[in-house]
């Protein structure tokens, strides 16, 4: 990290600040106590998943504290009173001063790990639909009255009857106060276990203080979840509160959050009705042939290991100019990409009898190897793991059908007689229990015995991180 923040001064970027170990308090709190040049080319400690404590170490340092990963919450309203009570108690709890959502907007298949994990849900490109969940308006509480550069007063903490509260001020005379009132079983993250606590309903009167003590009127903004009667208030303007010598008291139910601010500029936004939500389409085709993409990944495919970007094919400016490419060449060094294979899902996880077909060219010479896939049952970290009917094709000129993608289970092998540098079409039909396949038109394998997954997801992917082609692909769902 010393490299790293001279390289950047020296770079003109010496505004870039490096937070580390973006992982855990610690060791980096101890490291940056005991090594000078260490501590001041850190600007932040930021922890994931703090649970809204900190250790007296980093305290020590006297660096910025950031929860710099947190929520990973499905996004009900639970998991919208998760985030109302992070928000607060980071600061309260662990004075942390930045809490960074994973991940801001759902849009990626729900079934996958940590499905509908976000402050929205954007999972259906190919119809449009998409929720504003209830995390979107517990934010606006925060951040609608608030900037970069506002600062946490001391005087925050915990309400008598449960809940917390922290002030922020721009110190120009602005200021803005928030409350939560989020009951236990109303506000469980789904990390780290959440110590038993009571919230009950409370009134609470604040006293300003100090060039506080003048204001005469805050702006009030409410959200109210009701659990029983399921008429949830979010993010509702209601009558400014006056103040009698600094002073004002709130009746407080529970699982509420209120806003108190001099900003008069917070409003409640609109967003067009959305499209109905779609299954996806059951016959689907794409042909990858775009020029100029405006970005780098196909529609619809969603990348479990490797990437797989749009691709100009220089070398053949016949029918396969344009393609899908498998571009990582490198195993990753990160826990969740311990597959040897990659892998790029699409489709739909109900789908039981599917015919896939698809284009294949292979770029590796010693070891290449492509598959076609259905009923892939596992994405995500979980991904090694995944079983399905995997069809592939090697450079050697043999194929494999297997039952898993670690190719433990085959049902199927033999010569295809496939080799590097040469376009194949792979052709996979699975309905009920029987599976076959067809190579260039011609039936390489059929009648594989299939019992489990019932269904999953289409796949394409390679046996190793290698360069390898794929155009022309489509399926086919009953």
């Amino acid at each position: 990290m010393v490299l790293l923040r001279y390289t950047l001064d020296k770079t003109d970027l010496e505004s870039v600040r490096i937070v580390a170990s973006d992982n855990l308090w610690e060791p980096i709190t101890v490291s940056l106590m005991l090594d000078p040049e260490l501590s001041s080319a850190v600007d932040v400690i930021g922890a994931h998943y703090p649970g809204t404590t900190t250790v007296p170490q980093a305290l020590k340092t006297q660096k910025k504290l950031w929860s710099s990963e947190d929520y990973s919450t499905f996004n009900d309203e639970v998991g919208g009173g998760c985030w109302a009570r992070i928000l607060n108690q980071n600061y309260v709890n662990g004075q942390m001063t930045a809490t960074i959502s994973w991940n801001l907007v759902a849009s990626y298949y729900e079934e996958l790990p940590f499905g509908r994990d976000g402050l929205m849900t954007a999972q259906e490109p190919w119809s449009g639909n998409y929720v504003v969940e209830s995390p979107i308006w517990i934010t606006a509480h925060s951040t609608q009255f608030t900037q970069p550069g506002w600062t946490y007063l001391k005087t925050v903490g915990h309400l008598s009857q449960g809940g917390s509260y922290v002030a922020l001020t721009d110190g120009y005379g602005n200021l803005t106060v928030v409350i939560e009132t989020m009951a236990h079983d109303h506000s469980i993250c789904i990390r780290p276990p959440l110590p038993p606590f009571n919230v009950t309903s409370q009134n609470a009167t604040f006293q300003l203080k100090g060039s506080f003590a003048s204001i005469k009127e805050l702006q009030v903004w409410r959200s109210h979840f009701a659990f029983k009667s399921k008429k949830h208030l979010l993010f509702d303007k209601l009558t400014p509160v006056k103040l009698l010598d600094g002073s004002f008291t709130l009746n407080l139910a529970e699982d509420e959050v209120y806003t108190l601010t001099t900003i008069k500029t917070g409003q409640k936004g609109s967003f067009p009705e959305p499209p109905p939500s779609a299954r996806f389409p059951k016959a689907y085709k794409d042909n990858f042939d775009i020029r100029n993409p405006p970005f780098s990944e196909a529609p619809n495919f969603a990348d479990q290991t490797g990437v797989f970007e749009y691709y100009i094919n220089l070398t053949d400016p016949g029918p396969h100019a344009f393609t899908l490419r498998q571009v990582v060449t490198e195993r990753p060094i990160t826990w969740a990409a311990d597959s040897d294979q990659t892998v790029s899902i699409i489709g739909d996880y109900l789908w039981q009898n599917v015919t896939v077909t698809c284009d294949v060219f292979m770029e590796n010479v010693k070891s290449g190897g492509v598959f076609v896939a259905v009923r892939v049952d596992k994405g995500g970290q979980s991904i090694r793991s995944a079983k399905g009917v995997f069809f592939w094709v090697f450079a050697n000129g043999l194929y494999r059908v297997t039952n898993d993608l670690a190719g433990q289970t085959v049902l199927a092998e033999g010569a295809s007689g496939t080799g590097v540098f040469g376009w194949y079409n792979l052709s996979l039909s699975v309905k009920g229990q029987s599976a076959s396949g067809m190579l260039d038109g011609r039936q390489l394998w059929k009648m594989a015995e299939v019992s489990a997954p019932k269904n999953g997801w289409a796949a394409i992917g390679t046996q190793s991180f290698e360069l390898a082609q794929f155009d022309n692909f489509a399926v086919l769902a009953e």
